[in-house]
C-alpha cells in the first residue's frame, strides 16, 4: 500500500476523523519541553520547533534547517538528537511537564503493529511525514517505552513512510493502480476562489529549493507531465494523483512560485504546493494544509499571502485540507451558542493560555472543528508552541 495509491491501511480517508485536542495537548507539552531546552541553548529550541512543526507549520527537512544555520544535514541531526536526549532525561528527572497523556495514548503494553498504526495515523492527520520517525521516537520515550523499543518502533514508522514513497515511483511501463481518485477533484474545485481578469501563464518547472533533493521527499511519475514530481507528505501525494488523473486538468507544476510574506516582523518565504492549468484555460494555485492546522497563526499568514499572490496573477486559489471540509465550509460551520459565547466573552478580557483554555474546552465540550471555525470566522490569533489564543 502506498500513500500515492490510496490512504495506507489503518489511516483515514478524511483527516477530520483523526482530530482531537489530545493531539494538541501532546504538541503543547513538546513545546514546553523545547522552551525549557532553549533556556540552556537557544538554538536547540528553534531547531526542535522547526523539525517537529511545534509552531503548527509543517516540519522542516534537516537540509532546510541546516541551510538556515549554515550547518550540514548530518550536523543538524547530531544537534537535534543531543537536544532530544537532554529533554527526555530532564522530564524523567524532574517530572515536569506532566507527560501522562503519552502513556495513555501509546501504552507500553501495546504491540508493535498497533503502535505503528497509531503513529502513522497521526502522521497523516498532521501532515508531518518528514519528521514522522523523530516524532514517533519522542512520543514513545515520553510514554515510558525503553530506548531500544522506541528506536525499533520508530524505525518501523520510517520504513512504512519510506516504502510508500519509493513504491510511489510510477513509470509508464508499469500498470496504474485501479482505485479511482480523479473524481475527488471535482468537489474540491468547487471551493476555489476565482478572481476576474486574464490568468498569467503557469511555469512549466518547479522552483528549486535548497532541499529539493533531500531524501525525505517522495517521488511519483506523472503521466500528464511525462516526468517525476516530488512530494513531502501523503496528503501532497494524494493531491498530485488527483491532478494527474483528472480530465479537468491540462497540466500542473509542483512549487510553481515563491511567495514572500511577513510573520511577526520576520520576512519569510513560502512555496505553495502546486499550480494547475485546467482544460478551460484557468489556472489554480493549491496549498496543502491539514484541516486541524488551518487556523494556526503562522499558517494563516502564509496562506493569506499565497491567496493574494494568486489573485494578482489572475489565478484561482484553493486549500486542500485532506477532508471533505474546506475553508468555505468552516466559515459557515455552525457552533452552538453555549460553546461560542463564553469563549468570545472571555477573549474580550485578554488572551488565554493552554491551562485556562483546556478547562474551558472541557466544560464547553468544544471540538477542533468548532475551534477552527470560530478562529477563522472571527479572525482570532491561535498560536502554537506555546499555545496562545487572543482576539
Amino acid at each position: 500500500m502506498t500513500t500515492v495509491d490510496r490512504v495506507p491501511t489503518g489511516l483515514l480517508d478524511d483527516v477530520r476523523d483523526g482530530l482531537s485536542f489530545e493531539l494538541e495537548e501532546i504538541d503543547e507539552i513538546l513545546a514546553v519541553m523545547a522552551a525549557e531546552q532553549a533556556e540552556e541553548r537557544s538554538r536547540d529550541g528553534e531547531l526542535i520547533t522547526a523539525r517537529l512543526g511545534l509552531d503548527g507549520e509543517r516540519p522542516e527537512t534537516l537540509t532546510m534547517i541546516g541551510a538556515r544555520y549554515d550547518l550540514s544535514r548530518d550536523r543538524v541531526r547530531q544537534l537535534y538528537t543531543r537536544a532530544v536526549g537532554q529533554m527526555v532525561r530532564r522530564v524523567r528527572a524532574t517530572g515536569h511537564p506532566d507527560v501522562g497523556v503519552f502513556a495513555r495514548r501509546y501504552p507500553v503494553g501495546w504491540g508493535d503493529e498497533r503502535l505503528v498504526r497509531a503513529l502513522l495515523g497521526e502522521t497523516y492527520v498532521t501532515d508531518s511525514d518528514i519528521a514522522g520517525q523523530d516524532l514517533a521516537y519522542l512520543k514513545l520515550r515520553l510514554a515510558g517505552h525503553a530506548l531500544m523499543d522506541a528506536k525499533r518502533i520508530a524505525g518501523f514508522v520510517f520504513q512504512r513512510i519510506a516504502g510508500w514513497q519509493q513504491r510511489g515511483r510510477w513509470h509508464p511501463a508499469e500498470p496504474r493502480p485501479v482505485e479511482p481518485i480523479a473524481g475527488q477533484l471535482v468537489p474540491l474545485l468547487r471551493r476555489a476562489e476565482w478572481p476576474g481578469g486574464a490568468a498569467a501563464g503557469l511555469p512549466e518547472l518547479p522552483i528549486r529549493t535548497v532541499d529539493a533533493d533531500d531524501d525525505a521527499r517522495g517521488h511519483v511519475f506523472a503521466d500528464t507531465l511525462g516526468r517525476e514530481t516530488t512530494f513531502d507528505t501523503a496528503l501532497e501525494a494524494r493531491l498530485l494523483r488527483m491532478l494527474d488523473e483528472s480530465e479537468s486538468v491540462a497540466t500542473f507544476t509542483e512549487r510553481p512560485i515563491a511567495v514572500g510574506y511577513r510573520l511577526d516582523d520576520v520576512e519569510r518565504l513560502h512555496h505553495p504546493t502546486v499550480g494547475a492549468r485546467l482544460t478551460d484555460g484557468r489556472v489554480l494555485l493549491i496549498d496543502v494544509v491539514p484541516l486541524g492546522r488551518l487556523a494556526f497563526h503562522g499558517n494563516r499568514a502564509k496562506l493569506d499571502a499565497a491567496r493574494a499572490r494568486a489573485h494578482e496573477q489572475g489565478w484561482g486559489w484553493l486549500v486542500f485540507t485532506g477532508s471533505r471540509l474546506g475553508v468555505p465550509d468552516l466559515l459557515h460551520h455552525t457552533v452552538e451558542a453555549r460553546r461560542e459565547h463564553p469563549l468570545r466573552n472571555r477573549l474580550a478580557r485578554g488572551p488565554l493560555d493552554w491551562t485556562e483554555f483546556r478547562r474551558y474546552r472541557e466544560e464547553a465540550d468544544l471540538d477542533v472543528i468548532d475551534m477552527t471555525a470560530l478562529t477563522l470566522r472571527h479572525g482570532w490569533r491561535w498560536e502554537r508552541g506555546p499555545f496562545r489564543l487572543e482576539r
